[in-house]
């Protein structure tokens, strides 16, 4: 039950993500901006305290059972394989995946 409203839950923690991800420097600290944050920073504490992890992604090799590669870059400035951006937060609980990463990884030139 707990991961089903766990993954109801994660769009909204992408959209205050987005949300907060667009405020203008001058406006950090604005206090609507602040208490924006708080909620947002509260609901990742208890998603934590439930089990709910975000996968790690930049910087590391690209795991099929952790990440979805949505893009492939041909680089030569990061090793083959390495996932370079993240388009999109994945999350699992305890070992569970509840959302991949959406990422790009680095290819081969």
């Amino acid at each position: 039950g707990a991961k089903t409203i766990v993954e109801k839950i994660l769009p909204v923690i992408d959209n205050f993500e987005r949300g907060l991800a667009a405020v203008p420097e001058d406006n950090k600290e604005d206090a609507f901006v602040v208490g924006m944050d708080k909620i947002y920073r509260q609901m990742l504490t208890v998603l934590e305290e439930a089990g709910v992890k975000p996968i790690e992604a930049v910087g590391a090799e690209f795991d099929p059972n952790f990440h979805d590669a949505v893009m492939q870059t041909p680089t030569s400035e990061h090793p083959e394989h390495t996932i370079i951006n993240e388009l999109q937060k994945g999350y699992k609980m305890g070992d569970k995946v509840l959302r991949p990463a959406l990422v790009n990884v680095a290819t081969a030139e």
